[in-house]
């Protein structure tokens, strides 16, 4: 029994070792949200069994959970750069797959069709608004950019308020509000299914999205020119990369141990 007891030890230690690798890897991700492996003891026994002789057998992976805590925000100085100040997610949708995803990660620009999209070319969603920036409905959708404004006057630059209205600005001076972004807010985060390093879907965990205007209620604020960084502490990542590999050769020299103590039973038979 003990050979399985370390080898799931092992596999344990291997696993913490996989997901304290992936936060270190990704310290340096906008909007990435680092991971904690949990564990829970296995015992040997039923429910008839005297509590005196359950036997424990080792432990088993009980959850790989996220920290969804916020991370530092960085000055960038580009106004396409947006980061959430509290809670609340950016929604993104693929023109191709019509998939919506969550986000924490702001570095959004302009493609050649007009749209604002993050770096993996999904459009960010949006409310539709009148002149004032006001939501003129409740449902997120795709916003295009005009290139020219009523007057003819070209496109120049874009800016985003903290109330999230993204107004774009023309070569006459002049400035269009063209849609309010909304942000994203979930019963249950840690039920979010991750997609990519920054990216996550809703579950049946999760909840369902409750949409919002940014500083309204419960949604944070929006902060144009800044990026809010991985939540990861590499120090900390460091110390966990130590005892999870102090943890795989434990187990290891147990099961080598457990060999030789065999070894020598069947060596006393012969």
């Amino acid at each position: 029994m003990s050979f399985y007891t370390s080898l799931n030890g092992i596999k344990n230690a291997q696993t913490d070792l996989n997901v304290v690798s992936n936060n270190i890897a990704n310290s340096e991700t906008n909007g990435f949200k680092k991971s904690t492996v949990s564990f829970a003891d296995v015992v040997a026994g039923t429910a008839f069994t005297n509590p005196r002789l359950i036997e424990g057998i080792g432990a088993k992976v009980e959850a790989i959970t996220q920290n969804f805590k916020q991370g530092a925000l960085d000055s960038t100085g580009s106004s396409l750069d947006v980061a959430v100040s509290g809670d609340g997610f950016f929604t993104v949708k693929s023109p191709t797959t019509g998939q919506t995803m969550y986000t924490r990660n702001g570095a959004f620009q302009m493609d050649a069709g007009g749209y604002v999209t993050d770096a993996q070319g999904n459009r960010v969603q949006m409310y539709p608004t009148d002149a004032t920036g006001t939501a003129t409905s409740t449902s997120l959708q795709d916003t295009l950019v005009p290139i020219t404004n009523a007057a003819g006057s070209e496109f120049a630059g874009m800016t985003v308020s903290e109330n999230g209205n993204v107004a774009a600005s023309y070569a006459d001076g002049s400035n269009t509000v063209i849609g309010k972004i909304g942000l994203a807010t979930f019963l249950n985060p840690q039920g979010l299914r991750q997609q990519g390093s920054a990216d996550w879907t809703a579950t049946n965990l999760s909840g369902t999205a409750n949409y919002g205007e940014p500083t309204n209620g419960q949604y944070g604020k929006l902060m144009s020119g800044y990026l809010e960084r991985s939540n990861v502490e590499v120090s900390d990542e460091l110390v966990g990369l130590i005892v999870a590999q102090r943890a795989y050769q434990a187990n290891a020299k147990a099961i080598d141990t457990a060999t030789q103590a065999t070894q020598a039973i069947l060596n006393l038979r012969s």
